[in-house]
């Protein structure tokens, strides 16, 4: 324990720790926008409100930290937010009880998933070049958001940006905290922060007696259980893996199906790894090692943690901040990221028809058959890899067939 507090002091950086938060706060601005729209669908009270958001932040917190920590990886997880735009569309023709029932089945299910190992043996048959396409399209509207947020808010967003410019020319490795720093600033002077009453409290999660039907079963864990794994841990694990990270993903979907069992019961939605923000902390702006950026990691669950503590408090404190200033933020971060994807997903020229189409395919935002475009990005762009390969193989050299003619 001495020794692991020594590694973790040597290797804790500011740079590190801003990723982490900011993963955490655009979590929190983000897609915890959909858990209150689901709360108001379910009309629960502010105390089960509170108690959910415990539930996904501790569970999240403690998934990520125990991983970051074991494999020296930046392991950044969260809660299914296709999961939770599923809870939108069913309440409330389905109890809480039930929601409850079919995360338990859910994370059940995922568990046998990956500690089977078939998780794994179904990445290696999606190429790089179309895993780096799928992430690239991810990533692509976050890139949008950066510009699109200056129709309402043009002199923090541009100031922001020209922050960030500066701050990448001089002090690349803190671009990040800068670009943090003006963007609050400027938001304070122009009287742009949202008014909220903060009040701090710790938060006391609600134990819900989970209660099985088939129609939750049918319209609920299944459903999560698919967007789970193609939506979260798929593009997840590509990124990972783009990023040259190799951590097998069995002790991955292994903790935190147990970590989704664990807040269940406190209305916790499915635990799993991020894709998104797990970009933030994955780059060079994270840390110039790639061997420490495993601290941006532990730093986002530490964050989730207070997060969860506070629940009912630390969330009216993150709105606080414009959603310009968050969708600049998040824009600015993830330029890294989107630049290498790209580069990735078009650097083989034999390949590059397959992986342009996978990312036109995933930033559509498509929704067919209730599966995101993320699914279906990866699944048309695998096909789409495997046509062209065999029309490749199957086309003669030109080269060979003038020489067989000499």
């Amino acid at each position: 324990m001495v020794t692991l507090f020594k590694t973790l002091k040597n290797d804790w950086s500011i740079s590190a720790t801003v990723a982490g938060f900011l993963a955490v706060l655009i979590s929190y601005s983000g897609p915890l926008i959909i858990f209150f729209q689901a709360a108001q669908k379910a009309q629960v009270s502010n105390t089960m409100m509170i108690s959910w958001i415990w539930g996904i932040s501790i569970g999240a917190a403690i998934a990520g930290i125990f991983l970051s920590i074991k494999y020296k990886v930046p392991v950044i997880t969260a809660w299914s937010a296709p999961g939770t735009a599923l809870l939108v569309t069913l309440f409330p023709n389905i109890s809480l009880n039930e929601a409850v029932a079919a995360y338990i089945t859910s994370a059940v299910v995922i568990f046998l998933i990956g500690i089977t190992g078939y998780f794994d043996k179904l990445l290696k048959w999606i190429p790089q070049d179309v895993a780096a396409g799928m992430m690239a399209g991810i990533l692509f509207q976050f890139g949008l958001g950066l510009f699109t947020a200056t129709d309402t808010m043009p002199v923090i967003v541009f100031g922001m940006l020209l922050v960030f410019l500066v701050a990448k020319r001089f002090t690349p490795r803190y671009a990040m905290v800068w670009v943090l720093v003006s963007g609050v600033l400027l938001s304070l002077f122009l009287g742009q922060m949202n008014p909220v009453n903060v009040n701090f409290a710790l938060a006391i999660p609600q134990f819900i007696v989970p209660e099985w039907t088939w129609n939750s079963t049918l319209n609920l864990a299944i459903p999560l259980i698919l967007v789970s794994l193609s939506g979260q841990f798929l593009p997840g694990m590509a990124i990972m893996k783009l990023s040259g990270y190799d951590t097998p993903a069995k002790p991955i979907i292994t903790a935190t199906s147990i970590a989704s069992l664990a807040v269940a019961c406190v209305g916790g939605i499915t635990i799993v790894l991020a894709s998104i923000t797990a970009a933030l902390c994955m780059g060079k702006d994270a840390h110039e090692l790639k061997e420490k950026r495993y601290i941006a990691g532990i730093a986002n669950g530490i964050f989730y943690i207070l997060g969860g503590l506070f629940a009912g408090s630390i969330v009216m404190l993150f709105s606080l901040l414009p959603k310009e200033l968050i969708a600049a933020l998040a824009g600015l971060a993830l330029l890294g990221a989107i630049a290498t994807n790209i580069s990735v997903a078009m650097k083989n020229e034999s390949h590059r028809e397959a992986a342009l189409i996978t990312f036109l395919a995933t930033a559509s935002g498509m929704q067919f058959l209730g599966l995101s475009s993320v699914f279906w990005g990866i699944c048309i762009g695998v096909i789409a890899h495997l046509v062209l390969t065999k029309r490749e193989s199957n086309t003669p050299n030109p080269s060979s067939s003038q020489s067989s003619k000499n």
